[in-house]
């Protein structure tokens, strides 16, 4: 018979709320949570392994998990809606949610093409940001987004729903600014950095080749080691009365950008 858990004090349905809740969680045990058929399937077929798919059968459309998602090696487990309900982390659901183990690239794993487009953002605080990030760099095509001096975790749940799906198909590793600057110069990779401070106008500045646009916070951008390092600092207009776009924002406004040029 099929186990149909009834209770959110059962002990699976603890820790599944706990991985949700808690960062710490998260590292210690290698595991995250991601809700949804459409961001589970963008997980799978990014080459992570799902630990534990829990499920409701009155909320799935079709009554069962997709088959992309139970592979039979899976562990499967079926709430009952209530349940369901209480674990689920966002309104709409579609009645699947799974504890990912979790995967960490490094700079050194990266493979990147020749002239690559990189995304870098350091201390970014907000995980809708990140992950609102990350979608824009999946549509522009973006190489790689570098996550330097992080103060969110990249499995927040948070940013997985931001981004819808796109922390998985974006490489994105987490080092250091120190570390970031050294990968990038050893390259040849150009380090263009947003900033309103001794800048030139962003479509005036070539993106063709290799190209890192540095990002920084909204309210103290960024720190001196990425302005001294940089080969050119670049800015968005602005003319309006306020001095700042959202970072997800300047970001997209950057990568098309780069899009435009790179397809003239």
């Amino acid at each position: 018979m099929e186990e149909i858990i009834t209770s959110v004090q059962n002990p699976k349905v603890k820790q599944l709320l706990a991985l949700q809740q808690k960062s710490s969680l998260r590292r210690e045990s290698g595991l995250f949570v991601v809700e949804g058929v459409r961001e589970l399937e963008h997980c799978v077929n990014a080459g992570y392994e799902l630990d534990t798919v829990f499920y409701c059968r009155e909320i799935l459309p079709s009554g069962k998990i997709p088959a992309g998602l139970d592979n039979g090696r899976v562990r499967t487990v079926c709430l009952s809606r209530p349940v369901y309900e209480k674990v689920a982390y966002r309104e709409g659901t579609e009645g699947v949610i799974a504890e990912v183990r979790s995967r960490f690239k490094t700079l050194e794993s990266l493979e990147l093409p020749a002239n690559p487009l990189i995304v870098v953002l350091e201390a970014v605080e907000k995980p809708g940001n990140l992950g609102a990030v990350l979608r824009s760099a999946d549509a522009a095509g973006a190489d790689a987004v570098f996550v330097c001096d992080p103060l969110t975790d990249i499995y927040n749940p948070n940013l997985i729903r931001a981004s819808l799906g796109a922390i998985f198909s974006v490489p994105v590793v987490c080092c250091s600014s120190e570390e970031a600057i050294g990968f990038l110069k050893n390259r040849g990779i150009g380090i263009l950095t947003a900033q309103l401070q001794d800048s030139e106008l962003y479509y005036d500045t070539p993106m063709t080749a290799g190209t890192a646009l540095v990002m920084g916070t909204e309210s103290t951008g960024l720190t001196s080691i990425w302005r001294q390092s940089a080969d050119a600092h670049i800015r968005i207009p602005m003319l309006g009365k306020l001095d700042s776009l959202n970072v997800s924002v300047s970001t997209a406004v950057l990568l098309f950008e780069a899009v435009r040029q790179r397809n003239a």
